[in-house]
């Protein structure tokens, strides 16, 4: 008899994604389950606006729209849909989609999961004062959003009392798989190695089409197929292992490089990956490919999660401004950056004149001439710049000083600007993450279905002990010739935010590497990479489960998301970045018949 496996496809990554992705799905995956990841951190503060405007509000119409003209498909072979796309209004669109349901004369079970929005709490939580769980700053004074990311106890248990279609709020992404694992295979609260399983698989395909080789670090192989690019599917099994695939003829790539990368996206401690459900350990992790477009992902383990919940609470910091323009001709960057401070300096005092504070914080960038690099920008001059201009001020007003005068084309303008799309830019509210614990016997999560609602108990925490740390593997013997070669050619890389906080993931591209990669991408070599950006330290952590180590750097990002003023609030170019930074190989390697053959013209890279 053949071994029960559950197929689950990851339809969207986020808010804006494409909405065909759940059609490739449907139509050609083969699926059991359809999940369709929406939300991000500052997402819930615009939904909570949304809401706040119309009782109707406050989720996110994607979703429905992707999967509105499918439902007879749907219904017909029989695939379960679960979705996070409820935001801040679960039951406005679990009517939303009874009614399109109904319209196209099909009945589906509906259940929806509340309670993550803790609003109701929040002169409690006030009372609390809780302190930033990765800054250690202290509460706002008031929130504009505070949501838990529940886990996947509710979804299990509505998909055990038959629902159709699970939508919810705020859950951690990774809970809409493992939720309907749980149910499928029985699985336990306390069955943690099988929880961590199931709760990679869901981090694996929470970020659509990332896993398919959509930001894989050698785009080369996979560009020809970005037109039509798979999305991913994993085929689950009881053990909580589980093979990750994509549709049949569609573009994209499934290799142990592009699930590595996925796998190292945004963890911290791979060793500590804390969920409501598990506390997950992915640091011996195997990867092994067993097909084409095929990559069997096997032994994650799980301890006891916590006893409580991380919450995610947004809350206004006053304003920002962001602009952009393009500068061409003999020393753009130089000539671009300096109309950037030029306007700065004539609105700081224009601003100052008028009785208001300086700005909060100016960040001036000049892309194309590296100011991104800092330290380790190239010796070039730059014929091409885009200059990117952000200011931070308490008062809208103040912004509204600079935009008048970004739009007088005498004032410290120069030959060759152009590029400024948007005309005049406008100051945006910030809204900044304040991200904390509470207890989740304080958090009541309550399932709707068919008319009743009951409350779901919440997995129980327990006490955690650490596992041992990897050994480092032996330092590698230097006996002969030696070359330099950028950091790419041994490794592929993978970077994410955290709020305030980035990481990279570097995971060798040959085991013979790993000594190397560990040898010579240290914690200090990162830190000193990202030294123009870095205010805290950097930690490293060890993955030889698949021959990978993480990155993370602590307050790097200039207030991160929303709050920041960077180019890349996030993160999603430091790994590509870092790639650049040289290491030493032996000289053999670079031969024809050396595991670097190719690589020759990579000897002569600066370092």
């Amino acid at each position: 008899m053949t071994a029960k496996t559950v197929r689950i496809g990851g339809a969207a990554a986020a808010w804006g994604d494409t909405i065909h992705g759940a059609r490739q799905l449907v139509e050609t995956g083969a699926v059991d389950y359809l999940v369709g990841d929406y939300l991000a951190e500052v997402t819930m503060a615009l939904l909570a606006r949304a809401r706040a405007r119309a009782p109707d509000g406050g989720y996110i119409p994607d979703w429905l729209a992707a999967v509105r003209p499918l439902l007879p498909q749907i219904s017909r072979q029989g695939i379960r849909l679960v979705t996070n796309s409820g935001g801040m209004n679960p039951l406005a669109l679990r009517d939303a989609f009874e009614a399109a349901a109904a319209e196209a004369g099909l009945s589906f079970r509906v259940a929806a999961i509340t309670g993550d929005d803790l609003m109701p709490a929040a002169e409690a939580v006030a009372a609390a004062a809780p302190r930033e769980m990765f800054s250690g700053a202290p509460a706002p004074w008031r929130f504009a959003s505070l949501n838990a990311y529940l886990g996947a106890g509710a979804i299990a248990a509505a998909l055990a009392a038959g629902a159709d279609v699970v939508i919810t709020g705020r859950v951690v992404d990774s809970a809409m798989v493992l939720g309907p694992l749980m149910h499928e295979f029985g699985w336990d609260a306390g069955a943690y190695d099988r929880l961590a399983g199931g709760s990679l698989a869901g981090h694996v395909i929470e970020c659509g089409a990332q896993a398919t080789g959509g930001l894989f670090t050698d785009w080369q192989q996979v560009a020809d197929g970005w037109p039509d690019m798979g999305f991913p599917i994993v085929e689950c099994a009881a053990d909580g292992s589980f093979v990750v695939g994509k549709p049949d003829g569609t573009g994209g790539l499934v290799s142990v490089g592009t699930v590595a990368e996925q796998i190292v996206y945004e963890i911290g401690d791979p060793q500590a990956y804390r969920l409501p459900d598990v506390t997950c350990d992915v640091s011996q992790v195997r990867l092994e490919q067993v097909g084409r477009d095929r990559v069997r992902v096997s032994g994650a383990r799980g301890r006891a999660p916590g006893p409580d919940y991380k919450v995610c609470g947004t809350h206004a910091d006053g304003f920002r401004l962001l602009t952009t323009y393009m500068i061409a001709g003999w020393q753009a960057g130089a000539k671009g950056r300096r109309t950037a401070e030029a306007l700065v300096e004539r609105t700081a005092r224009l601003i100052e004149a008028q009785g208001l504070a300086p700005y909060r914080a100016v960040s001036i960038e000049v892309i194309g001439a590296e100011d991104t690099y800092g330290a380790n920008r190239r010796a070039f001059e730059a014929r091409e710049a885009v200059v990117k201009i952000g200011l931070k001020h308490d008062d809208a007003g103040a912004l509204e000083i600079f935009a008048r005068e970004f739009a007088h084309p005498g004032v410290a303008m120069a030959q060759g600007l152009t590029g400024v799309l948007h005309g005049r830019p406008k100051p945006a509210p910030v809204l900044r993450v304040h991200a904390f614990l509470w207890p989740k016997d304080a958090v009541a999560v309550r399932l709707h279905l068919g008319g009743e609602t009951r409350t779901i108990a919440a997995a129980p925490g327990g006490p955690d002990t650490a596992p041992a740390r990897p050994a480092a593997p032996p330092r590698p013997a230097e006996t002969g010739a030696t070359a330099t070669v950028p950091l790419r050619a041994i490794a592929w890389g993978r970077s994410g935010d955290k709020g305030n906080h980035a990481n990279i993931g570097l995971i060798a591209r040959r085991p013979e590497f790993y000594p190397r990669l560990v040898d010579q991408a240290t914690a200090e070599r990162v830190a000193g990479f990202f030294a123009h950006y870095l205010e805290g330290p950097v930690h490293g952590y060890l993955l030889p489960g698949f021959d990978a180590v993480n990155f993370l750097l602590h307050d790097v990002l200039g207030g991160g998301g929303t709050a920041s003023l960077r180019y890349d609030p996030q993160a999603k170019t430091y790994a590509q970045m870092l790639l650049d930074l040289p290491v030493t190989v032996p000289a053999d390697w670079l031969r024809p018949d050396g595991l670097l053959a190719g690589w020759a013209e990579a000897a002569a890279a600066p370092g």
